[in-house]
């Protein structure tokens, strides 16, 4: 009797602490790394390391210029019809929606139009839409060495006597470690995005 009684709780120990394990596990995973985006999440992507760019006042920039900052990096130009404007018009959304944390949010404009982009034309450009955006250019072998990096397809495009530049129209967001972490769309709204940044700026 005594036996049949010690394997009966012994085999219930063992169904306790699987489930103990089990439990322990799920918890892991939902406090853990499985932290849910709007966005792409492209943690540990091998592109989108870095840049070398200047400001409109000539400053070269790296990201480690905006350590503790919430980075949305936005690659376009400043006579483009729809989408850089409306681009820039949802980070300010952003960092409205954002109440205080706006403060430690960064964004970064960089220009794939270095003929027309000039430092003053970018200043005045960004600051139409938040006195914090940041333009950023280089010459037309540095932008193609960032946009190799990045990922990013730019090509100018006749149109009449003029030109306009096709370019590929993601947002990408880096955490305040300056690590790369989502890829945004840009049909995904301002609410969607700030959801991701205040996740990004919160993290452990």
């Amino acid at each position: 009797m005594h036996q049949r009684v010690s394997r009966h709780t012994s085999r219930r120990a063992f169904v306790l602490s699987g489930a103990v394990l089990a439990l322990g596990a799920l918890a892991g995973c939902s406090m853990g790394s499985s932290v849910s985006f709007n966005g792409a999440d492209i943690t540990g992507a091998d592109f989108g390391r870095d840049f070398r760019l200047k400001d409109p006042s000539g400053q070269e920039r790296t990201l480690a210029d905006f350590k503790d900052k919430v980075v949305l990096v936005f690659f376009g130009f400043t006579q483009c019809p729809d989408v850089c404007p409306t681009a820039l018009a949802r980070a300010a959304e952003v960092k409205a929606l954002l109440g205080p944390d706006g403060d430690r949010l960064q964004v970064l404009f960089i220009s794939v139009d270095p003929e027309r982009d000039t430092p003053e034309v970018l200043h005045a450009y960004t600051a139409a839409f938040d006195p914090t955006f940041l333009a950023l250019y280089g010459d037309q072998e540095r932008l193609a060495e960032t946009a190799k990096e990045f990922k990013v397809i730019y090509q100018k495009v006749p149109t009449g006597d003029s030109y306009t530049v096709d370019h590929t129209s993601v947002t990408y967001a880096y955490d305040t470690k300056g690590k790369l972490r989502l890829k945004l769309s840009h049909s995904q709204s301002a609410i969607e995005y700030a959801a991701d940044v205040r996740k990004l700026l919160h993290a452990a």
